[in-house]
């Protein structure tokens, strides 16, 4: 079985656990030595310089990995609309992606709770997105109507694979969807968003979830709950209940 990579939204130490990840270098270095990967969110405000996601590829070891969230210039201004602009973009995107090299994980589209499925719009974007790179594609929408056969069936035959996210919008948000080679949770904090820590019963639960996962099945955990400094905590302790995840081990 593919190990469970297990990580956090960005890879800040907050003061209240340097403890957990003690060391004199810097935060990614500390962070990459404990978990096997991290997704990176920046990107979706703004670009980063070329020498910067060099510096980040060469800071970790071989088999750590970044996911990378999508410019919100692409999933929310324009919506996935497929104009040159976009595409323009998006180029300018996966030119700086593919500085990562071999340590690029999966890309992530987060799209806007306001954004409905359209069919059309989605298959166009997405289909010329996969002449452009064979990264893994993981997909958060936020609109219930993403939820439906219709919009499942097209995700699993464009390659992609739905996040399963809390708190879910809609019961079906909870577990993930579309392509099931790849399963991506996006832990948010639940009952209060970016804040909340999850108990050690829930976490349990979910590392069980994960362990009874389909053979060969690759699983992304990301814990955005980093407002508060939960997020290091909670990686770490469901990296430590699965086998091969916690990295300290």
């Amino acid at each position: 079985m593919p190990p469970v990579r297990v990580g956090t939204a960005g890879w800040t130490i907050p003061r209240s656990q340097t403890d957990k990840l003690p060391g004199l270098s810097g935060h990614l270095d500390r962070y990459s030595r404990a978990l096997s990967c991290t997704e990176i969110n920046s990107t979706f405000y703004r670009p980063s310089r070329h020498s910067t996601w060099l510096r980040w590829a060469a800071s970790v070891p071989e088999d750590f990995r970044f996911s990378v969230k999508a410019p919100k210039t692409i999933s929310h201004e324009a919506a996935l609309e497929l104009t040159s602009i976009t595409s323009a973009a998006l180029d300018s995107f996966l030119d700086q992606v593919r500085l990562l090299g071999s340590r690029l994980g999966p890309i992530l589209f987060q799209l806007p709770p306001s954004q409905a499925f359209n069919r059309e719009r989605t298959h166009s974007f997405f289909s010329y997105l996969r002449t452009k790179v064979d990264s893994a594609i993981v997909i958060e929408p936020r609109h219930a109507s993403w939820f439906s056969a219709d919009a499942e069936s097209l995700m699993t035959d464009l390659r992609l694979s739905r996040v399963a996210a809390d708190p879910a919008r809609v019961p079906e948000a909870s577990v993930p969807g579309g392509l099931q080679d790849l399963l991506y949770y996006r832990l948010h904090g639940s009952p209060r968003m970016y804040y909340s820590e999850y108990t050690p019963d829930w976490l349990a639960a979910l590392a069980a979830q994960l362990r009874s996962r389909p053979e060969g099945t690759q699983a992304w955990v990301i814990f955005d709950n980093t407002a508060s400094g939960a997020a290091l905590g909670n990686a770490l302790e469901l990296a430590g209940m699965l086998p091969h995840a916690d990295k300290s081990r």
